[in-house]
């Protein structure tokens, strides 16, 4: 009587670990590209929630809320861009930059490293909305229609998120494509 063995040869099983690796190699890139697309995704929601809010908190205020950029969560900033963080607060004296008197409604920390968040030069310092829930310049009053950029800092071409605010003041998340992002 013969007995038969059962199992793999060692041939047999480096093919089938080469095979395993090579498919894992292969979707660790679509992996790593699904974890940046739902992170873009989560944090353009961010800023588009928070112009919802400062957008409805004017209204329900019947006042001026402004949002603007912000390193320490406490004042407005001009320079640099809005991934350092921002802040939402109650505008009293329409001046479009928080005095210490006006109330903090939210803060955003800075986005996360390699995260890039442009704005165009009408929303480049702020965004503010009036009691009737319209984006309006503090110092003028004039209209304030503007775009921001959200993408994953890339010399390469690159998936991005536009945060559009139209003429009367409502925020639409748009995906675009960019040749590159720094």
């Amino acid at each position: 009587m013969t007995q038969r063995q059962c199992g793999f040869s060692l041939v047999e099983s480096l093919v089938t670990l080469a095979m395993v690796g090579s498919l894992l190699a292969l979707g660790a890139g679509s992996l790593a590209d699904l974890f940046h697309g739902l992170r873009l995704q989560a944090l353009s929601g961010d800023l588009f929630q928070q112009l919802l809010l400062a957008r409805s908190e004017a209204i329900k205020r019947n006042g001026r809320v402004v949002l603007c950029k912000s390193v320490d969560g406490a004042a407005c900033v001009t320079a640099g861009a809005w991934e350092q963080g921002w802040i939402l607060f109650q505008d009293r004296n329409n001046s479009g930059a928080r005095d210490g008197d006006e109330p903090v409604l939210h803060r955003l920390n800075a986005l996360p490293a390699g995260w890039r968040l442009t704005a165009n030069a009408p929303v480049g310092r702020y965004v503010s909305y009036g009691p009737m829930g319209g984006a309006r310049m503090a110092s003028s009053g004039a209209f304030q229609a503007g775009t921001f950029t959200l993408c994953r800092a890339s010399t390469e071409r690159t998936e991005a998120r536009q945060i559009i605010i139209n003429a009367g003041g409502r925020p639409r998340v748009q995906k675009v494509w960019l040749d590159d992002c720094y």
